[in-house]
């Protein structure tokens, strides 16, 4: 049994993802900005399993002590940074206002998350960075969406210098494309559910090592180019 924390839980795969560690029989710490209707229905069903924190910011910093205030006293096993957002930055009507908050939401909160966590993570934890191929450069076929991409690049060489930084306390980093996972940030028109997805990212972090941390993995297994 595994103290488990997962931002973003109360839809899409934040929501799989408490879904499947509390039916492991994890306890797991559910954060989300508002409670959604299922993540309600499915706290109730495992009380005993999933405790809720909402009104939780990732980009609010400077509240971590007081919104995460009710975990001060655990130890984590797991800590999976997935919420994230997803805007259309078009060539020609850039906003700068737009890029600046998914550089925020994508890439600094989940560092600043980790490193809020720092001192509630056992040695020999892990970390699940939830980020996307769209932030790979050799694999970039299609330009567009300029602040998800750069957010998400910068995620990733995040995730390389957490997995280095943490090695000596055997902490590994997982560095995870979920797919194109069909949920409300693509209005539903992924080509993989969430509960698939999560799944199967969920196999990878199981199977993450501290050999393999710092590695870009697709859910299904497959190592992504920078």
């Amino acid at each position: 049994m595994a103290n488990v924390v997962i931002t973003g839980a109360n839809r899409g795969i934040g929501l799989a993802f408490t879904t499947l560690y509390a039916q492991r029989g994890d306890n797991v710490w559910a954060l989300c900005r508002s409670v959604s209707d299922e993540l309600a229905a499915l706290a109730s069903k495992h009380a005993d399993k999933i405790t809720v924190l909402d009104k939780i910011d990732v980009n609010d910093f400077a509240n971590f002590d007081t919104a995460l205030a009710p975990l001060k006293q655990q130890k984590v096993d797991l800590l999976i940074n997935n919420a994230g957002i997803l805007r259309n930055d078009v060539l020609g009507d850039i906003n700068v206002e737009q890029i600046q908050q998914q550089f925020n939401t994508n890439a600094l909160a989940p560092v600043m998350l980790t490193e809020w966590f720092l001192p509630l993570l056992n040695n020999g934890s892990k970390i699940g960075l939830i980020t996307s191929r769209m932030g790979s450069v050799a694999d970039n076929t299609s330009g567009g969406r300029y602040g998800y991409r750069m957010s998400k690049a910068a995620l990733n060489i995040a995730g390389v210098s957490l997995a280095k930084d943490l090695a000596s306390r055997d902490i590994a980093v997982a560095i995870l494309h979920p797919g194109y996972v069909s949920t409300g940030m693509v209005n539903f028109s992924g080509e993989v559910s969430a509960e698939s997805s999560a799944s199967n990212l969920q196999r990878r972090i199981d199977e993450l090592t501290i050999a393999t941390s710092g590695t870009f993995w697709h859910a299904n297994g497959e190592v992504l180019p920078w």
